[in-house]
């Protein structure tokens, strides 16, 4: 097979409801060539409310089927929409979408994974080939399903000194380590924007902390960090992933908090994640740690990371000239040149998946 360049437009509908995220990339599934262009676009107040009446609902249970059907019927015409938008005011021609849709549920515990967004609706209403659910061989086959990330950040990672670790804070935060002797090590480490915005969402009415403004202005309960701490998914070892919802249950220990508190504290909970990951389950400490996703876009989140890591050098993503707020449409994108290469994207040391695996469906 002659591998070649594509233009590939990556699709990413944060669960975060940071907007949808989409990167239009120049690659081979190997390299990533040049980044052409990129946005974010909000979803609409009334569609946010039809998501989040569906969110942890399994499709075989009582009259779930319909209720995800319908909505990810809209949500497949909205991506549609500003798909068709984006490639018309970019000028450029496309190969291939990849998308990796508004995450329902993931359970590896249960071999279940399911996203928003139906590629052959999509396929059909751009005239584009169309990639999607790159999780599911993966988690058919045993393995975890997350993170899918690691193929792209070690792409990225060429000039790098090794050892180093990308941190990509979305939903959730994963990690990506890559070794000096060319090893790979991901697994997700734990909360991300969710918890901090779950919070916000209840006591102020707000999608999320804003520029990180609450956490700074409060006090962390260190107390109460610890206590988070004790949850039984931080003693595993990788390969590991932070299914649906595995930290909701934990939001409780805020309250009784102030609304800066409380937010000051769920930020320190996932920064303290994250650096206990680090520091307890990669082979090596990393010289650099660069922070990815819409967390990067938190001050008061990475002034905590660097706090608990002062050996190390923490950055973020765009201090490298890698997108904050796209990078997870850049990875979709990445993905789906893989597939169309049959090139792995999942690994027993990132997955726990019991060999290399491509992922993957693809819709003409």
């Amino acid at each position: 097979m002659i591998i070649k360049s594509l233009n590939c437009l990556g699709v990413m509908g944060a669960s975060t409801f940071g907007g949808v995220e989409l990167a239009l990339i120049k690659t081979d599934g190997i390299d990533i060539i040049e980044r052409k262009k990129a946005r974010t676009v909000q979803y609409p107040d009334d569609l946010k409310n039809k998501i989040k009446s569906i969110l942890g609902l399994k499709r075989d249970i009582d009259d779930n089927e319909e209720k995800l059907r319908v909505v990810d019927l809209e949500v497949s015409e909205f991506y549609v929409q500003i798909i068709n938008e984006f490639i018309e005011e970019s000028c450029e021609h496309v190969d291939v979408i990849g998308i990796e849709g508004l995450n329902v549920l993931h359970n590896p515990n249960i071999g279940y994974t399911y996203q928003l967004g139906n590629a052959r609706y999509i396929a059909k209403n751009t005239g584009i080939k169309t990639v999607t659910h790159f999780r599911n061989a993966d988690i058919c086959s045993g393995g975890q399903g997350t993170p899918i990330s690691s193929t792209y950040f070690n792409s990225i990672s060429n000039h790098e000194i090794k050892p180093i670790v990308y941190v990509n804070i979305s939903g959730k935060s994963s990690l990506t380590w890559m070794g000096s002797f060319g090893e790979i090590v991901g697994f997700d480490c734990g909360p991300g924007d969710n918890f901090i915005n779950s919070w916000t969402s209840k006591h102020a009415s707000m999608d999320n902390d804003y520029n990180g403004r609450l956490g700074a202005m409060g006090r962390v309960h260190e107390k109460i960090v610890n206590s988070l701490m004790h949850h039984k998914f931080f003693a595993k070892f990788p390969p590991k992933s932070a299914y649906t919802g595995i930290f909701a249950d934990k939001a409780e220990h805020l309250e009784g908090l102030s609304l800066e508190d409380g937010a000051a504290t769920a930020t320190a909970f996932v920064a303290e994640a994250i650096c206990y990951s680090i520091c307890l389950y990669v082979p090596e400490l990393p010289k650099k740690v660069v922070i990815c996703g819409k967390g990067a876009n938190n001050p008061t989140l990475v002034r905590f990371i660097r706090q608990r890591l002062p050996n190390m050098e923490v950055i973020i993503s765009k201090e490298d000239d890698i997108p904050t707020d796209t990078v997870n449409a850049e990875i979709s994108a990445f993905l789906s040149a893989r597939c169309i290469y049959t090139l792995p994207i999942t690994f027993p040391s990132t997955t726990g998946v019991l060999m290399p695996m491509s992922g993957g469906e693809i819709y003409e």
